[in-house]
């Protein structure tokens, strides 16, 4: 079960106890369910109850209980519990979800690097601008491109004359797309050097990271550790895990077998262990994170998440190898593990594109 189907579970909850006049509040458009923070309960959390309290003139706690009536049981769920005022907690049930994640990684295998692109921003307008400043510029681009990938029309300008050495890093024009009201300012703290500056000591690949990292109200840390090749340079360790994933493409290829279009691959069933549904879990995030990433204007968001899919895909990496080892011949199971990597790598070049950056097959 992925976000988007338990929230529509759970939106179904709402409908049910509003025509049974069990609750008397209008039903919302969504319901946002969330992946639960460390030392929470369960795998997502929904508020829901929280925000029809007051319409419906109920305590939380009583809104809860009536949704979890009609969520619990349903395919998918394991456990539903009610915590703190009202806060909806739910288990996902992984022994009945095989069929889920198979549609998962089929559904990142189709959409391809457009896998996570929706409709939040679809048809509207919307002008960002952006001081005379190397952070600023990258950063409205940035938001740009997640708003235009969430279906919004979008307009990017700057404050003054663009610098011609923002070309560097990647910006070629100090405005983009129509002239556009009212406008939203895009404001980090400075970098403190210029573009060409950061391009001629870290080249334009890792000056955009660790311009982009950093949340946008703090310092962006631009050391030489951005070049480093190791797995504490987080640009280095998710361009490394896309690269590791064609490699077990190529590997895979020579060993003459392969994940063919259409194929019905990668459930749990034949991918044992944690660290499978640990980075099924990131893949299913992702729509959310780039929708949220768009809608805060904050594309450090996705570049922590790419962070914890490198890191999970490299768990999981470890944990069951989408290869043969040994005497081991191609089976069924490493068409599985191979679909899941695949669709790893995909997500991860997907996310870095949004950010400008590239993802070679080779480092």
């Amino acid at each position: 079960m992925t976000p988007a189907d338990l929230s529509a579970t759970v939106l179904h909850a709402v409908r049910r106890a509003v025509d049974e006049h069990v609750l008397r509040a209008p039903v919302p458009a969504r319901v946002r369910v969330e992946r639960t923070r460390p030392g929470g309960c369960g795998d997502y959390a929904s508020a829901v109850a929280l925000q029809l309290a007051g319409p419906a003139a109920l305590p939380p706690r009583h809104v809860a209980e009536i949704l979890r009536e009609r969520v619990a049981g349903a395919p998918g769920i394991g456990r539903v519990e009610i915590t703190g005022p009202g806060f909806l907690n739910f288990t996902l049930d992984a022994s009945a979800d095989g069929a889920g994640h198979r549609a998962l990684v089929r559904e990142v295998r189709e959409q391809g690097l457009r896998y996570g692109h929706g409709d939040a921003f679809a048809g509207e307008l919307l002008r960002f601008h952006h001081a005379r400043e190397i952070r600023a510029a990258v950063t409205a681009h940035a938001v740009g491109a997640l708003v235009r990938a969430q279906g919004g029309i979008v307009g990017v300008g700057c404050d003054g004359a663009p610098d011609p050495e923002w070309a560097l890093l990647g910006i070629t024009a100090g405005a983009e797309g129509p002239s556009l009201a009212p406008s939203t300012e895009i404001r980090p703290v400075p970098a403190g050097a210029t573009a060409g500056e950061l391009y001629s000591r870290l080249g334009s690949d890792a000056a955009r990271w660790g311009l982009l990292r950093p949340a946008g109200h703090d310092h962006a840390p631009l050391g030489d550790d951005l070049l480093v090749q190791g797995e504490g340079n987080a640009l280095f360790l998710v361009r490394y895990a896309h690269s590791r994933v064609h490699a077990l493409t190529r590997g895979a290829a020579l060993l003459g077998f392969a994940v063919t279009p259409g194929q019905d691959t990668a459930g749990t069933e034949d991918v044992p262990g944690a660290e499978a549904l640990a980075l099924l879990a990131l893949l299913a995030d992702h729509p959310a994170v780039l929708a949220a990433a768009a809608h805060h204007r904050a594309p450090d968001r996705l570049a922590r998440h790419l962070e914890a899919l490198a890191h999970a895909f490299l768990d999981f990496h470890d944990a069951a190898s989408p290869l043969p080892v040994g005497d081991e011949k191609p089976s069924a199971a490493h068409r599985c593990r191979l679909a899941l990597a695949e669709a790893a790598g995909t997500v991860l070049a997907g996310g870095l594109s949004l950010l400008g950056i590239s993802a070679p097959l080779h480092l």
